[in-house]
């Protein structure tokens, strides 16, 4: 099969497009023929090496962990699944190594949904990480209605899944973008507001009393600006620094695959509750400037890679 494969840390250009043997199809595995992928940032960060030791990495690595495409092979306990099914899902693994940047992937079925009739294979692929992520840390920050949620990065691909579920929850989002990003953000019911210097009093003058929850989707001084404006007994969640866990008491966030709760969102999907951003598709060929693409940071939804 073809695949995109790297040998050694490094930059994209380290990505090449190789022939592979076909996976394995293990008893609670299926075999999926990938349709689409679609990159997200940790991808180049374990690509760069800064995961090293956290994850472990058997090399040639086959990048990506988003997926949507269709069951071509089962196992021989997978009763959740059937040739032909159409599928979508979070397929990591615990050692770096047959990802999703293929044309076929060995998938857990735990890491597997049935696809949202509601989306294409492209839309879908765009939506397992970044969806998992943002459902997830929202119920563990315990959202509800009539909250005030602060946002950070909200026009990314965690973010706008995040803007979009704790609205349908009865929140009230607050949500730092760019200004090119506003209209954006209104359009899925947040209320923008510009990152950078004096953050914190401009998320005052919308919220005098403070937020309930704030979420940190980007990193650097994002939970530190979360803590001058959290209300009282208020939660700060992120997934990039685990201060907001150790130092405010808060949750620091590491998604992970779940069937059920990709469930829901194609629950939310197709009853047309969450909507995604395709940014940018590129062919299987042209991985490596997806990754660039990607590394510029500056993609308002989604980067998908067609197989």
């Amino acid at each position: 099969m073809r695949a995109i494969t790297y040998s050694t840390y490094g930059d994209a250009d380290v990505l090449e497009l190789t022939d592979r043997p076909d996976p394995h199809v293990g008893p609670d595995v299926v075999v999926v023929g990938v349709r689409a992928a679609s990159v997200n940032p940790v991808d180049w960060k374990v690509r760069q090496g800064y995961l090293d030791g956290l994850l472990d990495a058997q090399f040639p690595v086959v990048p990506g962990w988003d997926v949507a495409g269709v069951v071509e092979q089962v196992g021989l306990d997978t009763p959740e699944h059937q040739v032909g099914d159409e599928v979508y899902g979070y397929v990591r693994t615990d050692v770096v190594h047959g990802g999703t940047f293929a044309e076929k992937v060995a998938a857990p079925v735990r890491t597997l949904a049935r696809k949202p009739r509601s989306l294409s294979f492209e839309e879908a692929a765009a939506v397992p990480l970044t969806g998992l992520t943002a459902l997830q840390s929202i119920r563990r920050s315990g959202v509800r209605d009539g909250q005030t949620v602060l946002v950070h990065a909200a026009a990314g691909g965690v973010g706008s899944f995040a803007v979009q579920i704790a609205r349908a929850l009865g929140a009230r989002v607050i949500g730092t973008a760019s200004e090119a990003n506003h209209e954006f953000l209104r359009s899925l019911g947040a209320e923008p507001v510009t990152y950078g210097d004096g953050l914190a009093e401009r998320v005052r003058a919308l919220a005098p009393d403070g937020v309930d929850v704030a979420l940190d989707y980007v990193g650097g001084d994002a939970v530190a600006v979360s803590a001058e404006v959290l209300a009282d007994g208020g939660t700060i969640t992120s997934i990039t620094d685990p201060a907001a866990r150790d130092e405010h008491g808060g949750h620091y966030v590491w998604v992970r695959p779940s069937t059920a709760d990709l469930d829901d969102l194609t629950a939310m999907f197709d009853a047309g509750t969450l909507r995604v951003e395709v940014a940018r598709t590129y062919d299987l060929a042209d991985a490596a400037d997806a990754h660039r693409a990607s590394e510029d940071g500056h993609v308002r939804g989604k980067i998908v890679v067609r197989v």
